[in-house]
């Protein structure tokens, strides 16, 4: 199985166009982007699928010479996307995609809910199958990869409120069938969940925040990580250290001050 690293920033990305702290002005002078969360994941190199559809996904594709079109004048490796949860910094991308000649979206049944007026417009233009997922119940995609999310939380988007259901936020374990590898993507992370990381190869995790008190840190705002969704690397790191399991962090914040290893950026691609 190969891994790309698309994005690697938090909603916003690094630098957010209305923001002139610190972390944003030193990015603008040095180039030192990140482009907002999105991985591309496949089993045979030839079907691709994309977890989660960011706002800046023109630009993520043409960046990733493996997700290039062709050989047909109008062909191209992305078979679909995968939701992780229906926050626009994870939905926006999906209407650029509006040119594929098919498309397999897959999602909870909230955020398929949530994404209805999506639906409509992308449906005006291709041919788009649209995938209940079932937390804890596998299912199969192109190029031998298996699939199974876990519920990770409850949290909806604001532009959601009120809307019913509880698996908002999952985690996805991708299994490769024919190497037995497993990956693990969780970009929003809430609580520590054990069990999604058993027997992983390697993990993608939530990294938004480093600490619980960054925002008050950073902003002057109270607003504890876990509050809004994310489990602080300070305390999610020791708990992935202790499991000897093979991890990484995205969905990065602009308030996040780390620079240790351990942390992706973007277009960096791994083999499971």
């Amino acid at each position: 199985m190969r891994v790309r690293v698309l994005g690697s920033a938090a909603g916003g990305g690094l630098p957010q166009w209305n923001c002139a702290c610190a972390r944003c002005t030193e990015a603008r002078r040095t180039g030192a982007h990140r482009t907002q969360d999105c991985v591309a994941v496949s089993g045979d190199g030839r079907a691709w699928y994309l977890l989660n559809a960011s706002p800046d996904l023109r630009t993520q594709l043409l960046a990733a010479p493996e997700l290039a079109p062709g050989p047909g004048p109008r062909e191209t490796p992305v078979r679909g996307v995968l939701f992780s949860t229906a926050e626009l910094d994870h939905t926006l991308g999906l209407p650029m995609l509006r040119e594929a000649g098919s498309l397999a979206v897959y999602a909870t049944a909230p955020v398929l809910t949530a994404l209805a007026p999506v639906r409509r417009m992308v449906d005006a233009y291709t041919r788009c199958g649209w995938y209940e997922v079932v937390p804890g119940k596998a299912f199969d995609l192109d190029g031998g990869l298996s699939v199974e999310a876990v519920t990770v939380g409850g949290k909806r988007p604001r532009y959601a409120a009120g809307l019913p259901g509880d698996a908002w936020v999952v985690a996805y374990r991708i299994r490769d069938a024919r190497t037995g590898g497993t990956f693990v993507y969780a970009p929003c992370l809430p609580a520590w969940a054990p069990s999604i990381v058993d027997n992983a190869d390697l993990v993608l995790l939530d990294g938004t925040f480093a600490h619980e008190d960054e925002m008050l840190r950073a902003t002057g705002r109270d607003a504890p990580a876990r509050t809004m969704g994310h489990l602080p690397m300070a305390d999610s790191r020791p708990l992935l250290e202790a499991t000897g399991v093979r991890y990484a962090y995205t969905h990065l914040n602009n308030t996040n001050p780390t620079a240790d290893e351990g942390v992706v950026v973007d277009g960096d691609v791994f083999r499971v």
